[in-house]
């Protein structure tokens, strides 16, 4: 099993986005998977129309076994499974940090996956919280969607800061362009500035209006445009990541 978190420190940099298209694309392969929306705000459920069950809460989520294997949802695409987002989930700070091992409590409740599943995807809420800690833990590979902005480089740059103020292995931190538009300058020069970066995987996502027509299809984009510029990107995406030799 290999744990692929989405992560960003902000948000509306195509985290969720990325989540949903790599799920889907390694679903597409023949991989038993599963995306877990661990965002409060639900975006991935959306895009692939479920809902938690009426007694699934954050602290369910927690106790792990049976309380989490029982709620997880079937897509509508074979091999792809789901657990949906609750509202409840902004509160796992909170219910986190009176647990013992509270910062590897996650990767005690996805351990017992291993067998169900190749595949699960993380969709990561931002900030830095102990959730995000959980999330570092748990990852066998962190993936970060950066915007080629001075802000979104700069969130970047203070999330390697983290991972070597707390010891955590930076070697599973890799990251991508998404939402690039050629046509401005700032996007052309950050681009060129961080060529040789090896942290920086080679496939660029382009900014492009049919990623946006996801929540009208609540669709992964390839299932209903299969010959865009972003279908194809996120498809070289997916091929970079799946070859990374923490994956195995």
């Amino acid at each position: 099993m290999s744990i692929i978190a989405l992560y960003h420190i902000k948000g509306g940099v195509g985290k969720t986005t990325a989540a949903v298209n790599l799920a889907y694309l390694a679903s597409r392969d023949g991989h038993s998977t599963l995306l877990f929306d661990l965002d409060p705000q639900g975006s991935a459920s959306f895009y692939f129309r479920i809902r938690p069950g009426q007694k699934f809460r954050a602290k369910k989520m927690l106790a792990g076994g049976k309380k989490i294997t029982g709620h997880l949802k079937g897509t509508d695409f074979d091999r792809l499974d789901a657990l949906p987002s609750h509202i409840s989930y902004r509160n796992l700070d909170i219910a986190l940090d009176g647990m013992k091992r509270s910062k590897r409590r996650l990767q005690e409740v996805l351990a017992p996956l291993e067998k169900e599943y190749r595949y699960i995807f993380l969709d990561s809420p931002p900030n830095i919280t102990m959730v995000s800690e959980n999330i570092f833990h748990a990852a066998d590979i962190v993936v970060v969607p950066v915007i080629p902005t001075t802000l979104s480089i700069l969130a970047w740059d203070k999330l390697l800061d983290f991972f070597k103020a707390k010891n955590l292995d930076r070697r599973k931190i890799v990251a991508f362009f998404s939402m690039v538009e050629n046509r401005k300058k700032m996007h052309q020069d950050t681009l060129e500035r961080k060529q040789g970066d090896n942290r920086f995987l080679k496939t660029v996502i382009p900014y492009s209006a049919v990623v946006e027509k996801m929540g009208v299809h609540r669709e992964p984009l390839p299932r209903f445009d299969h010959n865009s510029r972003a279908t194809q990107a996120y498809e070289d995406l997916w091929r970079e990541i799946k070859a990374l030799k923490r994956l195995g």
